[in-house]
């Protein structure tokens, strides 16, 4: 008996039943108002609505969502690697003493869920009077322990060699962090930004306690607006913003997975 086939029947029906949730909301973004609703199941409009998509941006400012939504995602990645990056190469290169405990630390940081520490942060950003802007939205996750796993493990594997020569040639320890570690890291860079972008995108849970003013709500957020308490969820425009939404982190996704593979077959996920 010949495995290949039935593995590829398996990926190729594991592969329709993930993709079966976007195609129907790609159909139901199409579909006008009066096929939406009905007693039986079509997975194709019988007409194109368009509308649907302009009223999705009309009905709410989805355009104002999606930018506070790259406000956000570029804000935090950008403080994520300004921290992460040196204390991770610190971590795998650098020899102080508590090393091996501050790792366990990081270690155990991957274990704790942020809705653990979301009412003490939300206690803190209060009394700080920064709730309801963006900075509720971005400093919580300026600091990232995977990301410092991610790096210390590709960090561990460069050469002593070529750190001991920065240091004979006279550079310091963050020109050597910035101009040789990390470009050296773009790989494993790549594969963190997917994480980071991808998670704080879809995020809805922070920002439905951090922020209540629709000027700037993130996308997953923003969609809630679609609601309306007398008539309910407008599903088609409603459907249509969700494409809109996940479009982005599909495309970027297909853009940037040669070095997401690349990060992965050269070892930035091992230890």
């Amino acid at each position: 008996m010949r495995v290949q086939p039935v593995v590829t029947l398996l990926l190729v029906l594991g592969a329709a039943i993930v993709l079966l949730p976007f195609f129907w909301m790609i159909s139901v973004s199409l579909k006008p108002a009066d096929e939406i609703f009905t007693p039986h199941v079509d997975l194709l409009p019988s007409r194109l609505e368009w509308s649907n998509y302009a009223r999705a941006f009309t009905e709410v400012p989805l355009a104002r969502f999606l930018l506070n939504g790259v406000i956000v995602c570029a804000g935090i990645l950008v403080l994520q690697i300004l921290f992460t990056v040196p204390c991770a190469f610190a971590l795998a290169q650098r020899r102080f003493p508590g090393r091996t405990l501050v790792f366990g630390m990081v270690l155990a940081g991957l274990l704790v869920p942020f809705h653990v520490t979301a009412i003490p942060i939300f206690l803190a950003l209060a009394r700080l009077k920064l709730l309801n802007g963006y900075a509720a939205l971005i400093l919580p996750f300026a600091a990232s322990v995977f990301g410092m796993f991610l790096f210390r493990q590709f960090f561990a594997r460069l050469p002593a060699d070529l750190i001991d020569a920065a240091r004979v040639d006279g550079l310091s320890w963050t020109a050597i962090v910035w101009r040789i570690a990390f470009p050296l890291a773009l790989p494993a860079a790549t594969a963190f930004a997917i994480f980071s972008i991808t998670a704080h995108w879809n995020d809805l849970f922070w920002p439905l306690i951090a922020t209540s003013d629709p000027a700037i709500a993130t996308p997953p957020r923003g969609i809630l607006y679609f609601r309306d308490q007398e008539a309910g969820d407008d599903v088609g425009p409603l459907m249509a913003a969700a494409v809109v939404v996940t479009a982005p982190l599909v495309i970027g996704f297909l853009l940037a997975q040669g070095a997401f593979v690349r990060s992965i077959a050269t070892g930035g996920l091992r230890a």
